[in-house]
């Protein structure tokens, strides 16, 4: 299940960077994220609702607390800079740099989460490098 909804992940990040080019036209990029975060927010609130996922809201731990904030701050960043990225660039350009988070969660995952570093994953890292580098140069 988990690989049908990663492949819906890569359709909507595909569909967020068309709509956004299209809907940053004239507009400040901290004022689009701005709204994009109000959509996101609302959207995700009605669907712990719906899901009734709140009755879960009691039991996160104050590290689960901690890193789900620094996670949202993260993510907060990087909206910041990718519709900067968008506004200023190209979205075939800008798109496949974002992408490249990719690469760098391998290797953060690695340092970090202790996950295993495979012959097969450095080989994925270098091919996504080398296939980003190919498409904004």
């Amino acid at each position: 299940m988990w690989a049908i909804f990663a492949f819906f992940s890569a359709l909507f990040a595909a569909l967020t960077s068309i709509l956004a080019k299209i809907g940053i036209a004239g507009v400040n990029s901290n004022l689009a994220t701005a709204i994009r975060t109000v959509v996101v927010v609302l959207m995700a609130w009605g669907i712990v609702f719906l899901t009734k996922g709140q009755i879960g809201l009691a039991n996160i731990s104050k590290k689960n607390w901690i890193f789900l904030i620094l996670s949202g701050l993260a993510t907060g960043a990087s909206w910041l800079c990718y519709y900067r990225a968008l506004q200023e660039g190209e979205a075939s350009k800008v798109a496949p740099i974002d992408k490249l988070s990719v690469v760098l969660t391998l290797i953060l995952a690695f340092i970090f989460l202790h996950e295993d570093f495979t012959m097969k994953s450095l080989i994925g890292t270098i091919l996504i490098t080398i296939g980003t580098l190919i498409m904004v140069l």
